[in-house]
């Protein structure tokens, strides 16, 4: 979530016109993310979220965002439900971009996960892809590792000092694309379950927020996605893997949805591309991201240090306790 697009009171009147729900009175930007922009709406007694949809997301691609999270809404899985505007669409223009508003989730993100915490939140990702079976949508992964030949080559290495970073880029991700399995068990995955996408309240979790990668792809992959953003601690700028936190989130996990031999076999590969994937869009958002926009930058390093974390390991119980 960020803020590229300024809305005013007039665009506040526009929505109060749209949709039949309590008069918005007052909004404020979200600032954390990098995707889109975002809005907290307040009316008297509720709180909603308007997301106006930037450069990554496709026109096209918009409805499959919306109608998975209402069916998933459906089939009990705690996720923003997305308002219907009077006319019964998902979507309004503001500013002449694809809009929409989705309901409010109680809770908050928290800094830093338990144990327990990656333990109920593999149980929930989880639920979620067996959930999915049921859900008749298709998306295919723009992010996934063989669609991200031209993210790498539109990132701008401006000096000499960076020739490395870019031989050490182009020389995993070649290896990583040779390595990707061919067929896993697959289904429809969050895509993008980040610390500030995952919701707590009194220390139980509430949900999940922010759909907008979501895509058909392995479960595993989902997984893989997960240790990278939630499975390591920082230390003095340092990340170290946390195999407990590893270990609790494939156990929540497999409470509720087995993971077979093929799928522990590939975990390493999958894992390496995950970093890979956040690596390039952060390398891309560092150079790219227009200064005049209301957003905290995330650092790439983070993911450069990850992926030569995942280089040293090999096997499923590499990454055990």
């Amino acid at each position: 979530m960020a803020v590229y697009t300024k809305i005013s009171k007039k665009d506040i009147s526009y929505i109060n016109e749209k949709f039949q729900i309590e008069k918005i009175i007052n909004f404020k930007g979200i600032k954390q993310g990098i995707e889109n922009t975002n809005y907290l709406l307040r009316s008297k007694n509720e709180k909603f979220i308007l997301t106006i949809f930037e450069k990554r997301v496709s026109q096209r691609e918009i409805p499959f965002f919306m109608k998975l999270m209402d069916q998933l809404n459906n089939l009990k899985i705690n996720c923003p439900k997305p308002q219907k505007s009077k006319n019964g669409s998902y979507l309004i223009k503001i500013k002449n971009k694809s809009a929409c508003i989705v309901s409010f989730l109680r809770g908050k993100d928290k800094k830093s996960l338990t144990l327990r915490n990656c333990h109920d939140i593999g149980k929930m990702i989880a639920e979620m892809h067996l959930c999915s079976k049921k859900i008749n949508l298709f998306r295919k992964n723009s992010m996934s590792i063989k669609y991200l030949n031209p993210l790498l080559n539109s990132i701008k290495f401006k000096s000499k000092k960076f020739a490395t970073i870019e031989k050490f880029l182009k020389v995993n991700f070649k290896n990583i694309k040779t390595n990707w399995p061919k067929k896993l068990p697959s289904g429809i995955i969050h895509g993008d379950l980040f610390i500030d996408n995952i919701f707590f309240k009194n220390n139980k979790l509430s949900g999940m927020i922010d759909f907008y990668f979501a895509a058909n792809d392995y479960f595993m992959y989902e997984i893989a996605i997960c240790i990278n953003a939630l499975c390591f601690d920082k230390k003095s700028s340092q990340f170290k893997l946390n195999k407990k936190k590893v270990k609790n989130l494939i156990k929540g996990y497999e409470s509720i949805k087995k993971i077979s031999i093929k799928e522990k076999k590939f975990l390493n590969v999958l894992c390496r591309g995950a970093a890979m994937r956040y690596f390039l869009t952060r390398l891309y958002d560092y150079t790219n991201t227009p200064k005049t926009a209301l957003i905290k930058i995330k650092d790439p390093r983070e993911y450069y240090q990850k992926l030569i974390i995942h280089n040293n390991l090999k096997r499923y119980k590499d990454y055990l306790v």
